[in-house]
């Protein structure tokens, strides 16, 4: 019987981070608390600029930003969110999203998955993902849910299940 496999991926719909977008853009243009204080939100290049006149109030877009991620289904741990930071007289925060899996990071999923999971499953790196295979299914679910109960700094996806 050939092995059966699945590839651990850090993925982000580029369509529902622009829907989320634009839903924070509108709720800012019409909060009471946003008038007048310079607050915006938009995309430059692959980061997302926040700007407001105070910090509280940049720190406030953020917060706006993040609750729209949170109901479009995009994880917080895809988002990756600068300190604010004083440009002239408003104040900024460049956040950008985090796709693929870093070196160091497949280096602990392996880690972890040789360490707890079954003893049957292997696996390889592959760039910014990770193939896992064995040819027993029910090991490979054992492993989809060591994965999903332990507390990785990424946001992960299981794909290519066969």
């Amino acid at each position: 019987m050939a092995d059966s496999s699945f590839d651990i991926v850090s993925k982000v719909d580029k369509q529902e981070a622009a829907n989320a977008l634009h839903q924070a853009q509108k709720e800012i243009e019409q909060r009471y608390d946003f008038k007048g204080v310079g607050a915006s939100i938009e995309l430059s290049g692959e980061k997302f600029l926040l700007k407001a006149s105070s910090e509280e109030r940049v720190k406030a877009v953020l917060d706006v930003f993040q609750s729209k991620l949170v109901k479009r289904d995009i994880s917080l741990k895809s988002l990756d969110a600068g300190a604010p930071f004083a440009s002239g007289k408003e104040y900024r925060i460049e956040a950008s999203l985090k796709e693929g899996i870093e070196q160091p990071q497949a280096k602990k999923i392996a880690a972890l998955i040789r360490e707890q999971g079954p003893k049957s499953v292997k696996a390889n790196i592959q760039g910014d993902e990770l193939r896992v295979s064995s040819k027993s299914r029910d090991d490979l679910q054992e492993v989809i849910s060591l994965l999903k109960s332990s507390d990785l700094d990424i946001d992960i996806q299981f794909v290519n299940y066969r």
